[in-house]
């Protein structure tokens, strides 16, 4: 292991996703059951996610499942990734997350999103529109306000008022200029494209005001990371996610996962095609010395201080075995965290 990798925090989102032929109430318990995993190998946090009328997703309450992961572990840090706050009243995801650190002091995590429901019917469902994602400044102030007692309206959030969640904010698209501008650690992917990444990164940095919640700039790059003992064993894991994405941009749904061998005896359109060998593209994927030469990659060249590892695949035991693989490779074990 490299220094550079010694010196990196490795943690986990889960985004609780449905297998085919399987239920949503399997995959929150695949969810609990991976952070148990992810706990006794040393990963540095578990973060849920939060998603809304999507086949493939169970996880839609990311607040409720950080509540059944935290009780099921004992020392992981556990949080969201995110909590999409256009979809929320400040004042209730405030409560909410008071309640988890009274419930788990010092283990909760608020990670925070901008985006909105992802259709048109979502949307109206949340009583939404797009265009309220342009007021997440206020709403991050509003919510983080909560915790130090400074509405304006003399109401107090109980239990919340007092209390210290460290923040994170997901930054997709303006989402770097927000967390710089908040003072909060950043969460940044995807792999795919690293200029781009790279780019989110230095505008955050430049951008950057210590705050009282963050004396200086922590950025956390995300990304799906398969590791086996053969390529193309590691390559197997990524093909149920680029199924269901190339699914996704050709019919609308996002479907659960199928098992690999059904996805590549399937006959596709050319489109269809397309799309599903670029959802393969741009992971970190390999055995575990290809597996370690890239993150060490990574790392020197966003300076990352942590790597949020988010992937998904059919084969439970393939992906289990991943995590562990991962772990031997970062350095993490079931007697700590990284250095």
């Amino acid at each position: 292991m490299t220094s550079a990798l010694a010196s990196t925090r490795f943690s986990v989102l889960d985004r609780s996703r449905i297998r085919a032929g399987r239920t949503a109430g399997e995959a929150l318990r695949d969810t609990v059951h991976l952070a148990r995993e992810a706990e006794r190998l040393g990963y540095h946090r578990f973060w849920v996610a939060e998603h809304h009328g999507v086949p493939g997703v169970a996880g839609s309450a990311p607040t409720v499942l950080a509540a059944a992961v935290a009780g099921a572990t004992r020392r992981i840090r556990v949080g969201t990734g995110g909590v999409m706050l256009p979809n929320h009243r400040p004042l209730v995801v405030a409560e909410q997350f008071g309640v988890l650190e009274s419930l788990f002091p010092g283990r909760i995590d608020m990670g925070l999103g901008r985006s909105v429901g992802f259709t048109d019917g979502v949307r109206r469902a949340l009583g939404r529109e797009k265009d309220d994602a342009e007021d997440f400044d206020a709403q991050l102030a509003e919510l983080l306000g909560w915790f130090r007692g400074t509405s304006p309206t003399g109401v107090h959030a109980r239990p919340s008022e007092g209390l210290t969640v460290p923040p994170f904010v997901l930054a997709m698209g303006e989402g770097a200029a927000v967390a710089a501008r908040a003072g909060l650690p950043m969460v940044i992917g995807d792999l795919r494209d690293r200029d781009r990444m790279r780019r989110g990164i230095d505008r955050y940095r430049a951008g950057f005001r210590p705050s009282e919640w963050s004396a200086q700039p922590y950025v956390v790059v995300s990304g799906t990371v398969a590791v086996a003992a053969t390529p193309e064993e590691a390559r197997r894991l990524l093909v149920p996610e680029a199924w269901s994405m190339a699914e996704a941009r050709t019919r609308g749904s996002f479907p659960p996962l199928p098992p690999a061998e059904e996805v590549e005896a399937r006959t596709m359109t050319e489109k269809e095609r397309d799309l599903y060998e670029g959802g393969l593209g741009g992971h970190i994927a390999g055995t575990e010395e290809q597996v370690a030469d890239e993150l060490e990659t990574l790392v020197k060249e966003t300076g990352a201080q942590e790597v949020l590892v988010t992937t998904s695949t059919y084969d439970r035991a393939a992906l289990l075995d991943s995590y562990r693989r991962l772990a031997r490779v970062t350095g993490t074990g079931p007697l700590g965290t990284p250095a």
